[in-house]
This record gives structure tokens, sequence and C-alpha cells, in this order.
């Protein structure tokens, strides 16, 4: 297999948010060498020959060539590689299937392959464009229930109401029904089928008694897990190598089937401004968390929901804290960090760094300093 052409990008430059065609090949470029960092060749093989081949020749090619916004803060490749996914998945173009099985001569063909593609399923691939991607995914949950503990041991209340913002379909918002093995540190119901057990690096997490009050949460696009058609598409934004995700869809549909979480459509900002605003009930520790999600959010409501966070902060109290917890990657270092905030904070610092992690949980290196 021909090594992809990846490059991480000038932080100077930020080319991979400018529209149009340079940006555009800048931010599969960007992808190419962020899906590389983190263990995903075939999808990194499938933009880069996407970054190459893509023209002005079929109506897909011109729309993504002429994107007007910011394609990697817009997930322009992602969305492009979910359509090629869905093609593999659904079997409308079997001649992908010994790209998307890894073969390696199919993988050295990967840009011939596309390219056909695109001329055969111009139709199929235009409407994956309409909608953000969808990267949600239950292995993420490991970070926040390690963040979780590790807020108990400081001596914050382990009842915890949580808010998430990027919630796609809710996966996230079951993860009180998850059982978690965090590098030898346990939590969660033993009887469930979602058993997050990602390879630890590190010490572990302290061992502490948590319980969750509430979780709710908010999406511009959500989708919902029990209806077969956006599962279907829920499957094709998951990147084809890491096969363990599949099944742990399947165990996050089936606990949606038992019972919805509790999702709303809504903008980010709004739902932070509302649920900042309620008082937080006595012995309870009230989050806002949310997983890869920060990039995707326009300038004014990043900066609505820190404002919203600072005020509710300053009004938080040590019986009823708060607390944010994120984990989000950086376009410039390629790594995924898990940070975490909390008023009031004796030690006075904003951010405490508990971790770095895989972008879908397959493995932790902890390194909270307490």
């Amino acid at each position: 297999m021909t090594a992809p052409n990846a490059f991480p990008p000038d932080p100077q430059s930020n080319i991979f948010n400018q529209p149009g065609s340079e940006g555009v090949r800048a931010a599969f470029a960007n992808q190419v060498a962020y899906c590389t960092a983190n263990d995903a060749p075939l999808t990194a093989a499938v933009c880069d020959a996407l970054r190459k081949v893509l023209r002005d020749d079929s109506q897909f090619g011109r729309a993504v060539l002429a994107w007007s916004g910011k394609p990697m803060a817009d997930g322009v490749p992602l969305r492009c590689a979910a359509a090629f996914h869905d093609l593999y998945l659904t079997g409308k173009h079997p001649a992908l299937n010994p790209l998307y099985a890894g073969d390696n001569d199919a993988l050295d063909q990967a840009d011939s392959l596309i390219h056909e593609a695109i001329k055969r399923h111009d139709g199929d691939l235009l409407p994956w464009l309409d909608t953000p991607p969808q990267t949600n995914e239950s292995g993420r949950s490991a970070n926040f229930m390690a963040a979780m503990l590790w807020l108990a041991k400081q001596g914050l209340p382990n009842d915890f109401e949580i808010c998430e913002i990027g919630s796609s379909a809710g996966i996230n918002l079951m993860m009180d029904r998850y059982h978690y093995n965090l590098g030898g540190t346990l939590s969660g119901p033993d009887d469930t089928a979602m058993q997050l057990a990602p390879l630890w690096h590190g010490p572990p997490p302290p061992a502490q008694n948590v319980s969750i009050a509430s979780l709710r949460g908010v999406d511009l696009t959500p989708l919902d897990l029990t209806d077969k058609a956006q599962a279907q598409r829920l499957k094709a934004y998951i990147w084809p190598e890491n096969r363990d995700r599949f099944a742990r869809m399947e165990a996050a549909i089936a606990a949606a089937q038992l019972a919805a979480p509790h999702l709303e459509q809504g903008d980010a900002a709004d739902f932070v401004e509302r649920a900042m605003a309620k008082p937080i009930a006595p012995h309870t520790t009230r989050i806002l968390m949310h997983s890869i999600v920060w990039v995707y959010l326009p300038d004014a409501t990043q900066n609505r929901i820190i404002a919203a966070m600072e005020k509710a902060g300053a009004q938080a109290s040590k019986d009823a804290p708060l607390a944010w917890i994120m984990l989000e990657s950086s376009r410039y270092t390629l790594r995924h960090e898990l940070k975490v905030r909390y008023w009031p904070d004796p030690h006075g610092k904003e951010w405490h760094k508990l971790a770095e992690s895989h972008a879908h949980g397959q493995w932790i290196k902890w390194m909270a300093e307490d």
C-alpha cells in the first residue's frame, strides 16, 4: 500500500478552513493526517484519494470543491468518507468491497476506485453533503466516566446531573447503562451488553462511588437510533477499520430500543444557557460534557457557551458545584485531550488535563496529577 500524502498543516495558515477548492483539498489532507494518527489507514486512503481525484466533472465534485463555508469545521471530508462507506455497506457499489476489506492491491488503487464510484453514483453521493457528520461514539463514555471519578475524588458531590452538547443520536446519554473497566477501576452495572475496557496507560483513575441523576442532550440534527434508516446512516460514519465500533453501535441501538435517551433538537448555546440558568440541586454536581464537537461550533456559539459557564460557575458552591468535561481534538497536534474545569476550584485552575485518548476510545493515557 502506498502511504497517503498526509501532512499536519501549518498552525498559522488554517488553510483547511478557507472556502473554495484550495481549502477543501487542504481539509482532506488534514483529515488524512488525522486518520493516520488515529489508526485509521483505510479511511485515510479514501480521504487521500478524494483529495486527488475530485474534479468539476460531476455534481458531487463541483459541490465539494465549491464549498462556501469552512471545509474542516463543516466536516466536509467526513461527510464524503461516510458517503463512500455507505455505498459499500449497502452493496450499491461492489467494486469497493476489496478496498473496504483492506486488500493491499485495492488500497493501492484507491484513487481509481473512488473516481469510478463518483462517476457511477453521483446522485447517491450528493445528499451526504447536506448534513454535518455524526461521530458520537460510546467508547468516549469511558473518558467521561474517568473524569467523573476524578471529580468525586476532588470532593465534589458524586451525584451528577449531566448536560451534553453535540449528542448526535444520544449514545453517550446512556452512559449510566454501560460497564467500565478503566485500568482495573470498575464502574457501572455488570449486566449490560455495553462493556467498555479501553487499553489503559498509566495509573488507573480513583475508585469512587458515583451515580447519575439525569442525562440530557442536544444536537442540531439528532438521529434516532431506533429508526433503521437513521441507524444505517450512523454506521456509515464509523471508520471501517474500527470493527469493534460496529458491535458497540449494535449495543447502543439495543439500549435505545429499551429506553430512548433524553435528546432534543436545538442550538448548543441556547441549550447551555437554559441549563445553566436553572438552580443546581443540593448535593449534586452539574456537568457540561462534549466530545469532538467544539471544532464544529461557530465562534459565536463557543463564546456564548463560555460566557454561560463562567456566569454559572461564579454562582456555584461547594454543595452545588459545576464542572465542564471536554474530550476534544487539536487539528494541529492531531491529539485528543480529556480536560476538566470545575467551580469552585480550590486550586484556582482554569483547566485540568486528565488524559490523552484515542478518538474513539480504543485507549486512554491517564495523566492526572492528583
